[in-house]
């Protein structure tokens, strides 16, 4: 989707913005289509000449242009002949649903193309670049990498192992609990912790709950905008041995051993999945976790202390040996979400698990 007003975007005069800057605003639009690509990355483009951004577009749908066309449109008449188009993830070159971008690049004269990160695919990887140079077109690559590389981390996955990307997300006490013995947790977390969920269940194609948390919390597990309205419906699925008695459209599954969790995300990739998130509780974040199937945490904590032998911990299953069984959590980050906070990383696989 392209913006009519994208020159009212340029820097002003003396003032010219940077590779990375331009990069950063390609990456912002991609962001406005998160959730609604799978299987498709989400990515956005910016065309610039002489400090003035000519077009603007991001991919908004699997089988619609991509986000350099819809830049390209969205520049309307110009010629865009010398100019520079910034774009997050190195451009298609051979058909799929919609044609290469690259024959479009081509085919506008662009002096120069910037790329956030290349084609994970390795059928794909680096070919663009090669095919823009031997056309006498400028390719620099690896401007702000590390963020359009996590802007796409879920389809990095999911194209190099067929398997969705899994995040565990947990609400807790400051004391790691994440209900009383009774079962009893809403609301943990207050309202800005809470839309944040709803920005992960955007983000998932498929959302899932243990049986426990399934029936003491019956929860509805869509996206729902500011007045309750449901914008979006994940794949909803309760992970029990149990046979439950589910609402239309809902999933059931048995997950007992590294190899159910390993055969279900294959088949959930080939739906296909892209991302998967998990909502809890304790007990099956230590059955992921000992599975070796967590890519990520994001774990949210309120300024309370529970307390109690009985209240539930954010993570169940068996008891740890040594604190050598712990496991480690890499490129930590905090942030702020009214009065509580998120702390989100990346699980490291371990070779032993515990949980």
């Amino acid at each position: 989707m392209g913006h009519d007003d994208a020159a009212h975007l340029h820097s002003p005069a003396g003032d010219a913005m940077t590779d990375e800057q331009y990069m950063l605003r390609a990456a912002e639009l991609a962001q406005r289509a998160l959730g609604n690509t799978t299987p498709n990355p989400i990515v956005g483009a910016v065309i610039v000449r002489n400090g003035e951004i000519l077009g603007e577009g991001w991919h908004t749908r699997a089988g619609q242009p991509h986000a350099e066309i819809e830049a390209i449109r969205s520049a309307g008449n110009r010629d865009l002949a010398g100019a520079t188009i910034y774009v997050t993830l190195e451009p298609c070159s051979s058909w799929g649903r919609t044609p290469p971008c690259t024959d479009a690049i081509i085919r506008n004269r662009f002096a120069r193309v910037v790329i956030g990160c290349l084609d994970p695919n390795p059928n794909h990887a680096g070919k663009a670049v090669e095919l823009l140079r031997t056309h006498g077109i400028e390719v620099t690559g690896g401007v702000a990498e590390e963020h359009c590389r996590k802007l796409n981390e879920a389809f990095f996955k999911w194209i190099t192992t067929g398997k969705p990307f899994v995040l565990l997300k947990m609400a807790a006490t400051l004391d790691g609990r994440i209900a009383t013995h009774c079962g009893c947790s809403q609301w943990i977390t207050g309202p800005e912790a809470r839309a944040r969920v709803q920005h992960l269940r955007q983000w998932a194609d498929a959302v899932m709950v243990g049986g426990g948390t399934f029936r003491t919390d019956s929860p509805r597990l869509t996206v729902r905008d500011s007045a309750g309205n449901t914008r979006k419906t994940p794949c909803r699925i309760v992970v029990s041995n149990s046979r439950l008695e589910l609402p239309d459209g809902w999933e059931q599954v048995s997950l007992n051993t590294a190899a159910d969790w390993e055969n279900y995300l294959a088949e959930l990739g080939k739906r296909p999945f892209v991302s998967l998130l998990l909502e809890g509780g304790g007990e099956l974040a230590a059955s992921a976790l000992n599975a070796g199937v967590v890519d990520k945490i994001e774990f949210h904590y309120a300024p309370k202390l529970l307390g109690g032998a009985g209240s539930r911990p954010v993570i169940g299953g068996p008891d740890p040996r040594t604190l050598s069984e712990a496991l480690a959590v890499d490129g930590m980050e905090l942030v702020r979400l009214g009065p509580d906070f998120a702390v989100s990383g990346y699980v490291r696989k371990p070779e032993e698990r515990r949980f």
